[in-house]
C-alpha cells in the first residue's frame, strides 16, 4: 500500500486541529537557537503525525522538523514540518501552517499545506495538478518584475551569516511593487501557486520547509529551483527560487548580481 493524496490531507486536518485547539493558549517555549523557537504544540502535532505515518508505513524513511532524521527505506521518504511558522504561533499571530510531503524513489509525488486559521488545504500530486480547497491553482501571468509582488524569509542565523539575505530584500523591494515576510515558507511558496505572490526566494532552508510547498507550486504551473537555477530545491545547501514562469530567470539574475 501507498499513500494517497486523501491520506496526506487527512493527516494535515487533524494535525491543524491540534494548531488551532492550542493557538490561544499560553505556550511552553523553548529554543533550538537564539531565535529559533519551539512549543510544546509542534511536539504534540508531529508526536500526531510520527505516530500515523510510522503506524501505516512502518518502513518508510521520516525527515522531520524536530525529531530530525527516523531511518527508514529511502524509496519512500515523508518530509514533516508539524507548524511551519512557530515563531508567529508562539506570538500569537495567525500565520502559520501543516506541512507534509511524501517522495517515491527520489521524486516528491504528493503535497499538502494546510492553513488551519483560514481553513485552507493546498494539495498537489505530481502530474496531476494543484488545488486549493477543491479549486484548481495557477500562478500568475506577470512577466514584468516591475509588477511583481514577492516575498521572502530570513535564516535564524541572519546576524552572523553572508547569507543573511537582507540585501537581497533592498534590491528586489526597489525593483517591484514590494515584498512581503510572512514567516511560513510553507504557506510563501502556495501563495505563489495561488497567484497571491508573483515569486518567492529564501537562502537558507531544510527539506521540510518547501517540499510540500515547492510540488505546490510546480503543479500550478510554477517555476522551482535552487538559488542557482537548478532544479533540485530539496538536497542542501537548501535553497529556492519559486516564481511564475515571466519572472522567475529576471530573479535569478538579481541574486545571482
Amino acid at each position: 500500500m501507498l499513500p494517497t493524496l486523501t491520506y496526506l490531507e487527512t493527516l494535515a486536518r487533524r494535525a491543524g486541529d491540534i494548531l488551532r485547539e492550542g493557538y490561544n493558549k499560553d505556550h511552553k517555549v523553548d529554543y533550538k537557537g537564539v531565535i529559533d523557537l519551539v512549543t510544546e504544540v509542534d511536539h504534540q502535532s508531529e508526536a500526531f503525525l510520527l505516530g500515523e505515518v510510522r503506524r501505516d508505513f512502518p518502513s518508510h524513511h521520516i525527515f522531520s522538523e524536530e525529531s530530525g532524521v527516523i531511518e527508514g527505506n529511502n524509496d519512500h521518504i515523508w518530509y514533516i514540518d508539524p507548524l511551519d511558522g512557530t515563531v508567529n504561533y508562539a506570538h500569537h499571530v495567525p500565520i502559520f501552517s501543516v506541512s507534509i510531503a511524501y517522495a517515491s524513489h527520489g521524486t516528491v509525488s504528493l503535497g499538502a499545506v494546510y492553513d488551519p486559521m483560514r481553513g485552507e488545504m493546498f494539495l498537489a500530486e505530481r502530474g496531476k495538478g494543484a488545488w486549493l480547497n477543491g479549486r484548481p491553482l495557477k500562478v500568475s501571468a506577470v512577466t514584468d518584475l516591475q509588477k511583481s509582488l514577492l516575498v521572502t524569509g530570513f535564516p535564524y542565523d541572519a546576524w552572523n551569516t553572508e547569507q543573511d539575505n537582507f540585501a537581497n530584500f533592498v534590491k528586489f523591494a526597489k525593483m517591484t511593487q514590494g515584498v512581503r515576510r510572512l514567516g511560513s515558507a510553507a504557506l510563501d511558496l502556495c501563495y505563489v501557486a495561488a497567484g497571491r505572490f508573483d515569486g518567492f526566494w529564501e537562502l537558507a532552508l531544510k527539506p521540510w520547509d518547501v517540499a510540500a510547498g515547492g510540488l505546490i507550486c510546480e503543479e500550478a504551473g510554477g517555476r522551482v529551483t535552487n538559488v542557482r537555477g537548478e532544479a533540485d530545491y530539496i538536497s542542501p545547501p537548501q535553497s529556492v527560487v519559486a516564481a511564475a514562469p515571466g519572472i522567475h530567470a529576471r530573479m535569478l539574475d538579481v541574486l545571482r548580481s
